[in-house]
């Protein structure tokens, strides 16, 4: 390997190292890695540049906008009500149930919205058919993935790889193309998840009507007021007369932290309490005027207890305050809420809540009033936000058929365009179709024309974009050739087949610690010059690409719906790690079996 080559290796592994420890947002990363490519002379302004015209990130920008449009209308919220179980049943027939649709749909729309419907919707029917909502988020989050391996538009990163195809003068993919090995992944996704995963996963069912799943238990910090009434008062067992469905878990007094839940204890002034309280006497307790909740200082001021809502809202990476404890940001005036408590790593934090420094994809549960949702469900400061134990109704509702007859002449469109005339030499593609959908749904309003840029997400356009000039330094440095070339000696016993396994680790490692489009982006030069060694049809190492950089369960980091679900459902790192891990050794198995049958070298 020439200097050259080994000082894009050298940039590239700065970049995963930054990515890996959430240095800066991935677009930017990429961007500064490819500022430094240029700037060295590794590519030109114009290999710079080609990644912001391609077809493939252009497609995807428009996608986002579709799958907004359709979201807006309420149509998913309508498709959800329709399939969700009406009574309880075996829970493979329950999952199947769900999961079913739910990989349909995100095999046509961004995965993302379908997760940030749907999500709060089966959490609250997990709750009112009195099972855990832990038994269904991850297998949602999971089932828009395999959904997404099934077509060409499922996962932006099917459409990165399309692109770099045509890039170097490849055929692309064709609509359904992917979904021959594809189906039969999600088929065995579905197999494993209804009879083995849901028993991996924790929660458990509760029967207890009275006790429902929803009502979450909060340890606050508190101080008596100095004329309360709870001066003096004999605890039993940590339970007082006055406060009803509340336990006086501990009190610090003089420095000294004292366990109250056993035997008698007296209150005295200027003691610090920790009381544990479920989410349906919370309301009561905020009101209770002898007791002064830390979390809920100034609270009173902004509402009345009649206006309370209680809300759940996830972090995303626009919102201003990441990085910044919640004291430090005080979410009080930005917001008119007050956080209660932080959901990560299936960790509930609700004592010193003030201290906790935020970060993309905590999982937040607030005290505000409706408005909240009015004001900020749009924002991309949050992933989603939904009142805890109700689902807001759709802002547009007179639109619906239209929007989805839209989606199904767009997946028409782009599956018999090559038998269609020419246009200008050209035939209508994916991206024609695709950007004449959303232009249709911005212009008769089923899009908010003038909000539309708030359904991009332009980070990933931006990764996408510079993940196509990285390629193009992979390969004109030469260092994909020799990556290649060490990558066929190593497995050059086992042939193709060797190598195929080899890109599907690789690309596989890669999805789980970077973005799963730069995962591909930096792969796919590599796998295409092994073809070429190997004298090869490189199409298997590209379908392979697709499979792998999509098929990560195994981190709430690797894909955007598993971490969304995260906080949602409380789950901790290692739940996704026991549960996902056979199934990326599933997705692994039947790749490398189905795609030499399907497509030979």
């Amino acid at each position: 390997m020439t200097f050259e080559g080994y000082f894009v290796l050298a940039v590239i592994v700065i970049m995963i190292i930054a990515l890996v420890n959430d240095w800066m947002r991935p677009g930017m990363l990429l961007f500064s890695a490819l500022v430094v490519l240029m700037a060295t002379g590794v590519v030109n302004a114009q290999e710079s540049l080609a990644g912001f015209s391609n077809k493939g990130m252009l497609t995807v920008g428009a996608l986002f906008l579709v799958s907004e449009g359709v979201r807006q209308t309420g149509a998913l919220n309508i498709v959800a009500k329709a399939f969700l179980p009406r009574r309880r049943g075996r829970m493979p027939v329950m999952l199947a149930k769900i999961l079913i649709p739910v990989s349909a749909i995100s095999a046509f729309l961004n995965n993302t919205p379908v997760v940030i419907i749907f999500a709060p919707m089966v959490k609250n029917w997990a709750e009112k058919m009195n099972l855990s909502p832990q038994k269904f988020l991850i297998p949602l989050s999971y089932a828009t993935i395999l959904g997404g391996l099934c077509t060409l538009i499922g996962t932006s990163t099917n459409l990165v790889v399309h692109g770099l195809m045509l890039d170097n003068g490849l055929k692309g993919l064709n609509m359904f193309e992917l979904g021959k090995v594809g189906i039969w992944i999600a088929l065995g996704g579905f197999i494993y998840m209804a009879f083995i995963g849901h028993k991996i996963l924790p929660g458990k069912k509760n029967n207890n009507k009275r006790n429902r799943l929803d009502y979450k238990q909060y340890f606050l910090d508190a101080t008596l007021s100095s004329n309360s009434s709870l001066v003096g008062e004999l605890l039993n067992n940590g339970r007082s007369q006055q406060l009803k469905d509340v336990i006086i878990h501990s009190v610090e007094r003089e420095g000294v932290i004292i366990d109250t839940r056993k035997g008698k204890f007296e209150l005295q002034q200027d003691d610090k309490l920790v009381v544990a309280v479920k989410s349906e006497a919370l309301v009561p307790l905020i009101t209770h005027r002898q007791l002064e909740l830390k979390a809920m200082k100034g609270f009173g001021k902004f509402y009345k207890s009649t206006d309370i809502k209680h809300i759940e809202a996830v972090i995303a990476p626009r919102f201003p305050g990441i990085n910044q404890t919640i004291d430090e940001f005080d979410f009080l005036s930005h917001y008119q809420a007050e956080v209660l408590a932080v959901y990560r790593n299936g960790e509930t934090i609700s004592t010193n809540v003030g201290s906790v420094r935020m970060k993309d994809g905590d999982s937040l549960v607030l005290l505000t009033n409706e408005n909240f949702i009015k004001n900020w469900g749009e924002s991309k400061s949050f992933y989603l936000t939904s009142f805890i134990g109700e689902i807001p109704p759709p802002r547009y509702r007179g639109q619906r058929l239209f929007a989805l007859l839209l989606v199904l002449l767009m997946i028409i469109g782009a599956t018999v365009g090559r038998y269609l005339p020419d246009i200008n030499g050209e035939k209508p593609d994916m991206f024609y179709f695709a950007a004449i959908v959303a232009v249709l749904m911005t212009w008769i309003n089923i899009l908010p024309n003038r909000k539309y840029t708030k359904a991009i997400s332009w980070d990933t356009l931006i990764t996408i974009a510079c993940a196509f000039g990285l390629s193009k330094a992979l390969q004109n440095s030469g260092a994909a050739d020799s990556i290649a070339t060490t990558a066929i000696n190593f497995s050059k016993s086992f042939g193709p087949i060797g190598v195929l396994i080899t890109i599907y680790l690789i690309t596989s490692i890669f999805t789980e610690v970077i973005t799963n489009n730069a995962a591909a982006a930096l792969i796919f030069p590599i796998a295409y010059s092994a073809a070429q060694q190997l004298h090869a049809d490189p199409k298997p190492f590209f379908i392979t690409i697709c499979i792998a950089a999509s098929a990560s369960f195994s981190t709430p980091i690797g894909y955007q719906t598993n971490l969304l679900v995260q906080g949602l459902g409380n789950y901790k790192f290692a739940d996704y790690t026991k549960t996902g891990l056979p199934l990326n050794i599933l997705a692994f198995l039947i790749s490398v079996i189905l795609v030499p049958l399907i497509w030979p070298f």
